[in-house]
């Protein structure tokens, strides 16, 4: 099949990694927020110069932030995912797949061989990716794929 062959043999960089949107350690919550509004992301890297120290996102939010009752002033190092999973561009898409599947994650970012991060990698991109691969079937779904018309329809 050529779908588990273009998994194995195509490359991360193939599915165009969003923008690495980053913020300081130092800053808040509540910045952390407003750039993820403001740029329609589900996550942001956080970051000293170059250096990846960690991930906020969504989830982060929810679990860490609002599950507890913290402040939105709470600076962002102390609710991250410290040290997360990451790939390189290089790397199949396969194992990419695999590490979000494994990890339960939906992002992972991005780094170049000199470990700066470089983008993020989003579920979104993978589901993309493969929508593409089965375009009619993906597309004609219905919404309930229970759901049968009553009669046969055209002619």
């Amino acid at each position: 099949m050529e779908l588990a062959r273009n998994l194995k043999v195509e490359s991360v960089i193939r599915l165009k990694p969003t923008e690495d949107y980053r913020l300081l350690p130092e800053a808040t919550v509540t910045q952390a927020i407003c750039l993820m509004r403001e740029k329609k992301i589900g996550c942001v890297l956080i970051c000293r110069e170059d250096h990846l120290l960690g991930l906020f996102t969504e989830r982060d939010l929810i679990r860490r932030v609002l599950a507890r009752r913290l402040p939105l002033d709470s600076p962002i190092q102390q609710v991250m995912t410290p040290s997360p999973e990451v790939v390189s561009p290089t790397d199949s898409i396969s194992s990419a797949i695999r590490k979000m599947q494994e990890g339960n994650y939906r992002h992972l970012p991005v780094l170049d061989n000199q470990n700066k991060p470089m983008g993020i990698l989003s579920v979104k991109r993978i589901v993309h990716y493969l929508a593409g691969h089965f375009p009619t079937a993906v597309f004609n779904l219905p919404p309930d794929p229970t759901q049968y018309p009553p009669c046969a329809e055209g002619a």
